[in-house]
């Protein structure tokens, strides 16, 4: 005689939750980004303003919404703020955290690069181009940053991999830290020039350029980094 195990149900507060997800993302090109208030939103669903409330703060700690006393409960894209938030925390030596974060570029971006040059649409590419432009353009130190963050995140959402894009936000602020020490002992030049060869990779539709292009501009961004080889362990 054969017996499947069985599998838990949820319980109801990740039943809402799910249903509140499933709810954003159906509408989310449309409506104001609020929540009807937890009563309304508590009948609708059938179940008590306790578990809305609960269902409700899980949802903001993990970043899609956000509860404004007061005034009511938003819906936000701050998926990657929960990794974020822990980086400090697991390693928290600066240069370390450097280290590990250009190992994770190398295994996440030139993928991302390969599969924008199957996947992107002509406005990803126009967003990639403009932040390129802009990267260009600059001579603000703080502008610069910005700018090259914006080709990356663009670069992630053109790959058409949520997965790979929410990982990228996620690593976003530590990346930032990144291109700040890099800038402060290099100029925009060898950005802009590789940027430029992943874009033209990208719209030439190949993939296996685009990628060697991202590992080479990877390269010398481990180079401008200058970090101290990681000691090994005793």
């Amino acid at each position: 005689m054969a017996f499947s195990s069985i599998k838990p149900q949820r319980s109801l507060v990740e039943e809402v939750c799910a249903r509140i997800a499933s709810e954003i993302r159906d509408h989310s090109s449309g409506g104001d980004g609020w929540l009807p208030p937890e009563r309304d939103l508590a009948l609708k669903l059938g179940v008590s303003r306790p578990v809305v409330r609960e269902a409700t703060k899980r949802l903001e700690l993990q970043g899609l919404l956000e509860v404004k006393h007061g005034v009511g409960t938003k819906v936000v894209d701050k998926l990657h703020k929960p990794l974020n938030g822990s980086l400090a925390l697991l390693i928290p030596d600066d240069k370390e955290r450097l280290r590990q974060l250009i190992q994770v570029r190398f295994m996440l971006e030139p993928e991302n690069a390969r599969l924008a040059a199957e996947n992107a649409t002509p406005a990803q590419i126009c967003r990639l181009r403009a932040a390129l432009q802009e990267l260009a353009e600059t001579q603000d130190f703080e502008t610069a940053v910005e700018a090259d963050m914006a080709f990356h995140r663009e670069l992630a959402a053109a790959s058409g991999n949520q997965i790979a894009n929410l990982l990228l936000h996620s690593l976003s602020e530590l990346i930032q830290t990144s291109l700040q020490h890099g800038y402060s002992r290099t100029s925009t030049d060898n950005a802009v020039r590789q940027h430029a060869a992943v874009l033209n990779a990208i719209e030439k539709r190949d993939p296996t350029a685009a990628a060697k292009a991202m590992r080479e501009h990877l390269i010398t961004a481990e180079t401008d980094l200058a970090l101290p080889k990681a000691k090994k362990a005793a």
